[in-house]
C-alpha cells in the first residue's frame, strides 16, 4: 500500500470511529493542564488525575504555585513517577509564567519551551488542546503507534515522527491526530500484547500484514 493511501485510510477510520478524541487528564484552565501534561511524562493519566485535584486546591493559579518550595508541591505528587524532579519543574514553571508571562500561559511552542519541565512534546500538547493549533506531540505512544501502522516507517526519533505525521496529515486534522493515535496506542495498539484481532486499521497496517506473512488462518 502506498503511504499516501495508507494515510487516507487511517484518517478515514479515525474520523468514522472516533470523532471525538480529547485528552484524559482533568483540567479546568491552560495552567492546570500545563501542570497536568508536566505530571504525566513517564506516568498515567489516570494515576495523575488522582493527585491534581487535591494539587490544584492548594495551588490554584501559578502565583499561587511559584510562591511554594519544591518540598511543599512534593507532598501533592509523591505518588506519581519521579516527584522530586517533577516538584522542581512544577515551582520553576510557575515563577516563570509569573515573571516572563503574567502569570498566564503563552501559545508559543517556542515560549512554552523555555519553562522548566516543559519540552516540545508538553509544548506541543498545550498549543494543540488549548490553542487548537496545528502541533502533534509524539509521546511513546505516538511513536509506536506511527510506526507500527506503517505512517513512519523511517522515522527514530520523536522529532523525525513529528515532522512525518505533520507532512502527511491535513492541518486541521493535526490536533486531534494526536488524541486519536494515543488512544489507539494505549488501549488497541498496546506495546506488548497488540490487540491486532479487534483493530480495524488491521488492512491498512503495515505491522499486522508483516505479522501475517505465510499465516492461513487468524489474520
Amino acid at each position: 500500500m502506498r503511504k499516501e493511501e495508507r494515510y487516507k485510510a487511517v484518517i478515514e477510520y479515525f474520523e468514522r470511529t472516533m470523532p471525538v478524541a480529547e485528552t484524559e487528564l482533568h483540567y479546568a484552565n491552560p495552567y492546570q493542564l500545563l501542570v497536568a501534561v508536566v505530571l504525566s511524562a513517564q506516568c498515567t493519566d489516570k494515576r495523575v488525575n488522582m493527585v491534581t485535584p487535591a494539587l490544584f486546591a492548594a495551588y490554584p493559579d501559578a502565583a499561587r504555585l511559584s510562591c511554594a518550595t519544591p518540598d511543599e508541591v512534593l507532598e501533592y505528587i509523591k505518588s506519581v513517577s519521579y516527584p522530586n524532579s517533577k516538584s522542581r519543574h512544577l515551582v520553576g514553571m510557575a515563577q516563570g509564567l509569573v515573571e516572563r508571562f503574567g502569570g498566564e500561559v503563552p501559545e508559543d511552542i517556542d515560549a512554552l519551551q523555555t519553562l522548566p519541565g516543559v519540552g516540545r512534546k508538553t509544548a506541543n500538547v498545550i498549543a494543540s488542546v488549548v490553542f487548537n493549533k496545528p502541533a502533534l506531540a509524539v509521546d511513546t505512544h505516538v511513536f509506536r503507534v506511527a510506526n507500527r501502522i506503517g505512517l513512519t516507517r523511517n522515522s527514530r526519533t520523536p522529532l523525525q515522527t513529528e515532522q512525518e505525521l505533520t507532512k502527511h496529515i491535513p492541518e486541521s486534522k493535526i490536533p486531534i491526530a494526536h488524541h486519536w493515535l494515543i488512544l489507539h496506542g494505549r488501549y488497541t495498539c498496546t506495546a506488548r500484547s497488540p490487540r491486532c484481532q479487534a483493530c480495524g486499521l488491521a488492512p491498512y497496517c503495515a505491522y499486522h500484514a508483516q505479522a501475517c506473512k505465510g499465516e492461513k488462518d487468524g489474520c
